[in-house]
């Protein structure tokens, strides 16, 4: 299996990229998206070059996008674009606070359980932090009681409240977006 790092994300040549044809596929993709007359002229900018680290399969799931949350967050691009979206209204630590809730679940030494949790609870948990999530006072205090001694589930409860918010308020705004309906207008150009 041959590994590399894309500017932004890891990906396996052998099954995430579809070769070198599928990387020209997805300049010329980029490329007719900058030239269309949507109202997002400049997806460059919206995905800062992290698109090509996607198959075009993942892009030709942009329809289901539209269905559910859960297809929008399964996808990479998808977490991206609503990544972006959210950033735009000043909201982007809820999808950062997930992602990295799913990555935490991932974990399997303790140590890295540990360092994870905490760096979590700084970024996002903790009052004051620098991207602090908008949960209730009881589920904070709960974190910060336990984070001396976190488990695989100590950020379920905030993670769950995150992602019903977003369901509730970020996503129908997702689809209603510039940078939704651009990437839907646009798909099929590639």
């Amino acid at each position: 299996m041959v590994m590399r790092n894309c500017k932004h994300f890891k990906f396996n040549l052998n099954s995430n990229l579809i070769g070198i044809q599928g990387f020209w596929n997805q300049i010329i993709y980029l490329k007719s998206v900058l030239q269309s007359a949507s109202p997002v002229r400049d997806l460059h900018v919206i995905f800062k070059g992290r698109f090509c680290c996607f198959s075009q399969e993942h892009v030709e799931d942009v329809d289901s996008w539209g269905e559910s949350i859960e297809n929008l967050l399964s996808c990479k691009a998808g977490q991206i674009a609503f990544q972006e979206f959210l950033k735009s209204e000043y909201s982007e630590e809820n999808i950062l606070f997930w992602l990295a809730c799913e990555e935490y679940k991932k974990v399997t030494s303790d140590p890295e359980m540990i360092s994870m949790a905490n760096q979590i609870y700084t970024e996002f948990v903790e009052t004051e932090a620098p991207r602090q999530v908008n949960i209730d006072s009881g589920t904070r205090t709960n974190i910060t009681n336990k984070i001396s001694e976190p488990n695989l589930n100590s950020f379920d409860t905030a993670q769950k409240m995150i992602f019903s918010l977003m369901a509730r308020d970020c996503y129908p705004r997702f689809l209603k977006s510039d940078i939704y309906q651009s990437i839907l207008q646009n798909r099929g150009k590639r």
